[in-house]
């Protein structure tokens, strides 16, 4: 069934690590252990990234120059490019050249990968056995319901978002 949420729906709790604060958007939990999570998260400065045993993380930089992930391993997030890695590594933000937001999906390892890609004014469907969900980047509609920035739409019916730019979150909530 869609949902829609808003900013009103998400709650801000403090990171893992403690050095920043995270707002959670939607989570599911089973069995005492976190399934996925849908976040925002505000990277100011280089630091430690907290680290989540048996989860995969895909992190978007939705505003900011981005910043580099470096340690168990080197990835550079650069704007509206999603970048997965592994939730139990040891990484840092480094080369933080100002403030980033960045959008994150985390899926249990016992999950598939979910597929994360940017939309503008493109048809979307959703991939087989994937539940779409949509992350306004801007003010859109899609079909009858109207988004604001960083809404985000759960179990969105196949379409066309109009406006501008929106994150199309294609997740599997079935484990393999």
């Amino acid at each position: 069934m869609t949902r829609h949420l808003s900013r009103a729906d998400y709650v801000d709790m403090p990171w893992a690590n403690g050095r920043g604060t995270t707002v959670e958007m939607l989570r599911h939990d089973a069995g005492g252990r976190m399934l996925w999570r849908f976040s925002m998260a505000t990277v100011a400065e280089a630091g430690p990234f907290s680290q989540f045993p048996d989860i995969e993380r895909n992190l978007t930089v939705i505003s900011g120059p981005g910043f580099d992930l470096a340690g168990g391993a080197h990835l550079r997030a650069n704007l509206l490019q999603p970048v997965a890695f592994a939730g139990d590594i040891a990484l840092r933000a480094q080369n933080v050249a100002g403030v980033s937001v960045d959008f994150n999906v985390m899926t249990h390892r016992s999950l598939p990968l979910p597929h994360v890609q940017l939309i503008e004014n493109t048809p979307i469907a959703a991939r087989p056995g994937a539940t779409l969900c949509l992350f306004a980047l801007d003010d859109l509609r899609f079909g009858d319901t109207l988004m604001a920035c960083h809404d985000l739409l759960w179990d969105a019916p196949n379409g066309i978002p109009l406006g501008t730019r929106a994150l199309a979150i294609h997740l599997f909530t079935n484990p393999t």
